[in-house]
C-alpha cells in the first residue's frame, strides 16, 4: 500500500477533478473558453498531483502553484470575468491550489531547500 507523502497532493488531485466536472456541475459548460480552461487545467492538475503523490519533487509543487495562479488570473486574461460562476470557481479553486502547493513546499521534509531532484529524499 502506498503511503501518502502529503495529503495536500491528494486534495489538489480532488480539486483538479472538481475543475474537470465544474462546467457541468454548476452550469457553465456552454461557455467554451471557461469550460476548456477548467477541463484542461483540471486534467493537468490531476496528473501532476497524482505524480506528486507517488514520487514527490519540488517541481511538481511549483507546477501545481502555477496552475493555481493561472486559475486565479484566467477569467480576466481569457475574458470571462463578467460571468459570476466560472469566475468564482476559477478564483476560489486557484487560491486553494496555490495555498496547498505552497504549504507542501514550506513544510515537506522532502522539499527542504526547495530541491528539485529526487535523489536527496
Amino acid at each position: 500500500m502506498t503511503r501518502f507523502k502529503s495529503w495536500q497532493d491528494a486534495v489538489n488531485a480532488v480539486l483538479g477533478a472538481w475543475l474537470v466536472l465544474s462546467p457541468w456541475a454548476i452550469g457553465f459548460g456552454a461557455d467554451t473558453v471557461a469550460m476548456a480552461n477548467a477541463v484542461i487545467l483540471g486534467l493537468a492538475l490531476v496528473a501532476v498531483s497524482v505524480g506528486a503523490i507517488y514520487a514527490p519533487a519540488a517541481w511538481e509543487k511549483w507546477t501545481e502553484a502555477a496552475i493555481g495562479v493561472w486559475m486565479i488570473v484566467s477569467p480576466w486574461l481569457l475574458g470571462y470575468a463578467d460571468q459570476r460562476m466560472p469566475l468564482r470557481t476559477a478564483v476560489a479553486t486557484g487560491v486553494a491550489i496555490v495555498a496547498l502547493a505552497l504549504w507542501t513546499l514550506a513544510t515537506g521534509k522532502e522539499h527542504a531547500g526547495l530541491r528539485t531532484d529526487r535523489t536527496a529524499q
